[in-house]
């Protein structure tokens, strides 16, 4: 493995490729800890919001969009309002005629819709940060000097959303600048490192015991032992290879190509197999179904502070705690949803099976045409089936090992959730783009024995 990556160093162009990407993302990082200048660093966000619907929120939507919300900074916002721009015009895509001929024009349709995203992040991004701003007065996390008779100027939130929308900006450029001259993609590898980033603290948290000395052999409730570590250890092995095997998971469907004579030769008659993945969705179903799912506790967070009774605490509570029943089963069955609909709107069998046809193959024992596409979407039906169970499974996990291990939530986070399906799915993208430069130089690739 390492004369691989000292392989992988020697050629020119993608040493070039890494080392830029790599600074691109330092610059991320660094700007990450700049706070916007009328915030108190002394007080963090998700503290001071206490348990309320809006601060758990906002520390999910700060988990899966490269930000920093508990902290303010000037790349507060993240690529949130780019990724929830790029949702919204690909879910106008498969509904909206027009852009629906834009997108079967190619790269030049592709340019138009990235150009129309853009502005759609800009106008979200003043809208979100003008909100984010109006929050952050709102939980006194304005610093005292910048308040005039309470209340903070118009001018300094002007300055504020001027600076977040700016930030979100750059960091989209950011992102295209890896795209265009580094190594991966720019947004998800932006995502990828704000998730990292979070893994020291959680780890040092965890073996607190074992730096200072404290650490025993087998830990009593709430304290660290060996035994525990070593359980930890291996659940998180065998949670990252588990997800590793379903992201990489297809459903090989056996394609027949129709032979072609041309002058003296014959062309086709091959035996091919169209891919299908098991996970056609994505991380994309358990953003949205964690999302949905706070919206209902803040709801009833706010109908308990204006009348106070203990049946609107008591159904927050169930929505929101993660030890509560109604909330793990609600967000298992938006998953489920969530997967369906997402699938239903990236993948298209009617179109697939006019594709095959066009090009002169056909699956064995089904006719060109609605036989094929009625299994190609009752194939999907079933696999979306295992892979909607595979991400509620994964989604839960953090709630199961915080519960069973009594260790803190953030921590247990690691060890499933939209973090973990992140990572791993970008970094195989990552080794894969590494690798095409290697087999393309004749070398063998990192993944090959």
């Amino acid at each position: 493995m390492w004369e691989k990556i000292r392989i992988v160093f020697t050629i020119p162009e993608l040493r070039r490729k890494i080392l830029l990407t790599l600074g691109l993302l330092a610059i991320y990082r660094v700007g990450s800890w700049i706070p916007l200048p009328i915030i108190d660093q002394s007080k963090s966000l998700f503290t001071s919001s206490g348990d309320a619907g809006l601060g758990k929120i906002l520390e999910n939507v700060a988990t899966f969009s490269a930000s920093q919300l508990d902290n303010a900074t000037i790349f507060g916002l993240g690529i949130m309002p780019y990724i929830s721009a790029s949702i919204i015009f690909q879910l106008l895509g498969s509904v909206w005629k027009p852009l629906e001929e834009l997108q079967k024009e190619g790269e030049s349709g592709r340019k138009k819709i990235n150009e129309y995203t853009r502005y759609a992040t800009v106008v979200l991004c003043l809208f979100q940060s003008w909100i984010y701003v109006k929050f952050l007065v709102g939980q006194n996390m304005i610093d005292s000097q910048f308040l005039v008779g309470g209340a903070l100027p118009l001018s300094w939130y002007f300055v504020s959303v001027m600076t977040m929308t700016a930030g979100t900006v750059f960091l989209m450029w950011l992102g295209e600048q890896i795209d265009e001259f580094g190594i991966g993609n720019g947004i998800s590898l932006l995502i990828m490192a704000g998730i990292l980033a979070r893994m020291p603290k959680a780890g040092y948290d965890l073996l607190k015991p074992l730096l200072t000395g404290n650490l025993v052999l087998e830990g009593g409730t709430g304290e660290m032992g060996v035994a525990k570590l070593m359980v930890l250890a291996m659940l998180f092995v065998a949670v990252v290879v588990g997800v590793v095997f379903i992201t990489q998971g297809q459903r090989r469907i056996p394609t027949q190509s129709a032979k072609h004579v041309r002058g003296r030769r014959v062309y086709g008659g091959t035996r091919q197999y169209l891919p299908l993945r098991v996970n056609q969705a994505g991380v994309m179903p358990i953003i949205f179904a964690s999302s949905l799912l706070m919206f209902p506790a803040l709801g009833f967070d706010m109908l308990n502070r204006v009348y106070p009774t203990a049946f609107f605490r008591e159904a927050q509570d169930s929505l929101q705690s993660y030890t509560a029943y109604t909330h793990n089963v609600l967000y298992v069955v938006l998953i489920y949803f969530f997967c369906y609909f997402w699938t239903a709107i990236t993948f298209n069998p009617k179109d697939m099976a006019e594709n095959l046809k066009n090009f002169g193959t056909f699956i064995p024992g089904y006719r060109p045409g609605k036989r094929t596409t009625d299994y190609l979407e009752k194939v999907m039906v079933r696999i979306t089936y295992v892979g909607a169970g595979f991400l509620a499974l994964v989604a839960i996990m953090p709630m199961l090992v915080a519960n069973m291990a009594n260790i803190d939530f953030t921590l247990a986070s690691f060890y499933g959730g939209t973090g973990l399906l992140i990572a791993v799915s970008v970094a195989f993208d990552l080794v894969q783009k590494i690798d095409s430069h290697l087999v393309m130089r004749n070398y063998r690739g990192l993944l090959e024995k």
